[in-house]
């Protein structure tokens, strides 16, 4: 049997990799003692972007691992988003944003990296893990953004080996983040080892596309925040990009692929008789296959989307208002 056919549907869902399938079958048949970590460079609003791999690190906590979050406040100014305290005032309100949206457990634990990244013993190890890494290596690691700098600074160099570092003294059994953080874990996989780590399992989800069609990214302004209100989530994805019978590169699609679906379950699209009366899916392939072939139209989809993922965030939205 293979060994995506020994794990639970839900751990799989909405993943694009697991690094390896037969290595978390073997975690998930003892969690008792592991733990999962996702780690989060301080940013101005937590987004749907950021609730993908928060879902999938409280699918972890069900099923019995340890959750941790990695507030990376100096990670974030080594990158030149702020001073310490600057950076470390938004990673307080990112806390309050991810505990508001009410799926992780009351035992996640939240660190600051400067709480550990700035000892002795794990700034001896960043220096060992330089030692038997190449230029070329940390550069390919390097986030997008700063690969694209003609002149990056060292501090950008850092940085990812910094997060693998992160892993290992988080005694991280599995690391959750977006595919763009593949380098990273590959790196992770490879050196831990070697400087006496454990290398860890590494669960890769899909980028959400901003609501333009482009990466969904706090600094464009593309995404619905986990405290928007409900006339705003409205308006956004009413303009979203949405092309008729098309499922590539469709931001409204991908809401329901990776966000709705996955918490709704059972999705119900509402719409007047004349165009066909209200219609219900068990799943999204359904769903898409009736979009892609003309039963539903664009803006059926943008309002029933907005209605749910209204839904979704409202118990942060709450939570945030008092």
């Amino acid at each position: 049997m293979a060994a995506e056919e020994r794990l639970p549907r839900t751990i799989l869902e909405g993943t694009e990799e697991v690094v390896t399938l037969e290595e978390l079958r073997a975690a998930l048949e003892d969690a008792t003692g592991k733990r999962a970590y996702v780690g989060y460079e301080p940013s101005g609003s937590i987004h749907l972007g950021h609730m993908i791999t928060v879902l999938k690190l409280a699918e972890f906590q069900r099923l019995g691992f340890k959750a941790t979050v990695l507030l990376a406040d100096l990670h974030a100014h080594l990158n030149e988003k702020g001073s310490l305290e600057e950076v470390r005032e938004i990673a307080e309100r990112n806390k309050k944003c991810f505990l508001a949206m009410g799926v992780l457990g009351d035992d996640t634990e939240f660190l600051l990296g400067s709480s550990f990244q700035l000892d002795a013993d794990y700034m001896r190890d960043v220096l060992r893990l330089a030692t038997i890494t190449t230029l070329s290596r940390a550069r390919r690691s390097m986030d997008e953004i700063s690969r694209s700098v003609e002149n990056p600074k060292v501090s950008q160099m850092i940085y990812p080996l910094m997060q693998v570092m992160d892993i290992a003294y988080l005694n991280a059994d599995v690391a959750i983040g977006g595919i763009d953080q593949r380098k990273i874990h590959m790196l992770a996989r490879e050196s831990l080892p070697k400087l006496g780590f454990k290398a860890p399992i590494c669960v890769h989800t899909p980028l959400i596309l901003g609501l333009d069609g482009e990466k969904m990214s706090s600094s464009k302004g593309n995404f619905i925040a986990v405290d928007d209100d409900e006339a705003t989530v409205n308006a956004k994805i009413r303009r979203a990009v949405c092309p008729p019978k098309t499922a590539e590169n469709n931001p409204v699609l991908q809401l329901y692929e990776l966000l709705i679906f996955p918490v709704f379950r059972k999705v119900e699209i509402e719409r007047d008789a004349k165009y066909g009366g209200d219609v219900a899916y068990e799943n999204f392939y359904e769903l898409e296959k009736d979009y892609v072939e003309g039963e539903l139209h664009p803006l059926d989809l943008k309002l029933n989307a907005a209605r749910y993922i209204n839904k979704l965030i409202e118990p942060a939205r709450r939570k945030l208002k008092r």
